[in-house]
Formats: C-alpha cells, structure tokens, sequence
C-alpha cells in the first residue's frame, strides 16, 4: 500500500465584502474585520469551482488526471441532484470520475482528508479533488449580530495524491448530535419544510431577529462544547499516537474567531509560534477555514514541504476531527 499527500491548495473569496466596525468592542473579541459575500447569484458551488479552476491552471494540473471529486458544503445547489455530479460536468472532468457531497460544517475538511487517505491508499484512485464551498451569509439575518458579524463565504479546492512519502497520517473523529439545536438552520429541510410555515421575524432577549429559516446559534453553548471535547480529543489522539504539541511545526484549528482560538489555546498551553490565526479578513468561512489558513501559511513561507502539521477542526453537529500530516 502506497501513501497520499497534499499536491496542491488554491481557495476562492467573492468579490463582495462587508466590514465590521472595528471599533466595536465585540468586533475586536471575535478578530474579524471582514468578510467576503456571495452575491444573490453566487453560491456555494460557484466559489468551489472557482477555486478548482485556480489550481488547475496555478498548478499546471491536467484535468483528466482527476479520479475522484469529493464536495464538503451545507448550502448544496439542490437538495438532489448532488452538486458534486453538477461540478463534475462544469469542470470538463472524465465521465469515469467518482463525486459526492458530504454535508459537514467546520469539521469537513479533515474529515475529507482522512476519506481521501482512505480511497488512495486503498488503491482504488491515485487523485482526489476535495473542494468545500459555503454561503452561509444566504441563511443569515442580517439583524442577528450574533451570527452576522462571524460567518463568511468561500470555496477551496485541495488535490491529494498518491505518493511514495507519507504525507496524510493519523486522523480521530467525534461526534455529540445532541448539541445539534445549538447551531441549527431548523426549516428548509424535509422535517421541517419552509415553504409549509409562513416564517416570521422574531427578537431575542438581546436584541438580534432571525426567523426559523435564518441560521441560529446558541454561541455560549457552542463554546462550552469546543472548550469541553477539543483538548480532550487532542489528548487521547496524543496519548494513542505519541505525540505532543511540540512534534509540530504548526497547529491549525478551525478558524472559528479569536476568543475561542486564544482560549483554546491557553487551556492547551499551545506554543504561540506554532498556533495559526488567520481570518481577520474573511471570517468564519466554515469548511474553508483550514484549507484557507493553510494555503496562506504556504504562501508566506511559514509552511514548506516537510513540515509537520496538526489540523484541528470542529463546530455545527456537533461534529470534530482531528488529523496529522506531512506537507
């Protein structure tokens, strides 16, 4: 059996950007100052294959050589057919490709990952296209400050390949749907069906409007959960792996806002030069968090082929993944 690494990562931010009042106390907790939004007739899988036509063309890689297209998004063009199928067809790919979503939020990159790892080293392909796309800001109410400030929207695009140098290794998962209520959009699905219920706006004790069709968050409970099962989970992956944080070169969670990341952190006792923050001027970008932060960290020469990399990502479900690799 062979191995699978990152060949390539390219990402994709929409033209449209919002700013947040940068003198705005809580603007300053969360750390973001911008974010990009898909314009009304831009979605999800628009910024996916905007990005996939990056690395296609920055990194000379041939089209036919795709054997697998995996798509991580919550916000899918249709309920059916599977965006993925469409994608395939928009990015001229061989008939013989295979192509699914999978709908995870914050976690989804990881997981992606390991099932990348896993049709590759199983020998069934030599190349997956694992591309995540989110618009989250299409089910956010523009008066609930409680989620409007943090969410942005983006696509990426990451080629893993076959290799003869182990570059994907070990990876943990976890999962607690009864957290599920607390990041929730709770109709517009097949239980809940928005167009059977007139959808009314309604005020919060602080403040902020959101009717049932509009992303909700309970962000106190969100938190708990993050600061509860995170350094838990990194621990037992430490413990059964024998590893510690200063095996890594750098560490990159979810890049969900900068109160959480620092508390995580701290409790951790992370060492700061290894610990990426990076989304000051995107947001909250869900699945694209880690790829983005990722390809930044490449970019500037803080990432180079080698290096030792800790990917930590977590949030709506709820759901967490933990993965190791080599560059």
């Amino acid at each position: 059996m062979g191995f699978s690494r990152i060949k390539a990562i390219e990402y994709y931010l929409p033209k449209n950007t919002e700013q947040n009042d940068a003198n705005n106390r809580t603007v300053k907790k969360v750390g973001i100052f911008q974010k990009h939004i898909a314009a009304e007739d831009e979605f999800a899988s628009d910024l996916a294959v905007q990005a996939a036509e990056q690395l296609f063309e920055k990194h000379s890689i041939e089209r036919e050589s795709i054997e697998y297209v995996l798509y991580c998004t919550q916000s899918p063009d249709y309920f059916l057919p599977t965006t993925a199928c469409l994608i395939q067809e928009r990015l001229g790919l061989n008939n013989s490709v295979g192509a699914l979503d999978f709908n995870l939020g914050c976690s989804g990159f990881v997981y992606g990952l390991s099932m990348a790892k896993g049709l590759i080293e199983s020998g069934q392909v030599k190349n997956v296209l694992l591309l995540t796309g989110e618009t989250y800001s299409k089910f956010v109410n523009p008066k609930d400050r409680s989620v409007q400030l943090l969410f942005g929207d983006a696509g990426s695009a990451t080629l893993i390949e076959a290799s003869d140098v182990a570059g994907l290794h070990h990876f943990a998962f976890g999962t607690d749907g009864s957290g599920a209520k607390n990041l929730i959009v709770p109709y517009g699905g097949m239980r809940n069906r928005e167009h059977a219920v007139e959808l009314i706006e309604e005020e919060d004790a602080y403040g902020n409007v959101r009717h049932q069709g509009n992303l909700y968050m309970k962000g106190s409970a969100v938190f708990n959960f993050t600061s509860r099962e995170i350094p838990k989970s990194i621990d037992q992956f430490f413990e059964k792996h024998s590893l510690q944080f200063t095996d890594f070169d750098k560490i990159i969670f979810h890049q969900a806002n900068l109160y959480m990341l620092n508390s995580l952190r701290d409790k951790m006792s992370i060492p700061e030069d290894k610990f990426v923050t990076d989304f000051e001027d995107c947001g909250n970008t869900v699945s694209a968090t880690i790829p983005i932060a990722l390809k930044r960290q490449i970019d500037n020469g803080e990432i180079q082929r080698g290096d030792h990399i800790l990917l930590v990502g977590f949030g709506v479900g709820y759901s967490w993944a933990i993965g190791s690799m080599h560059y």
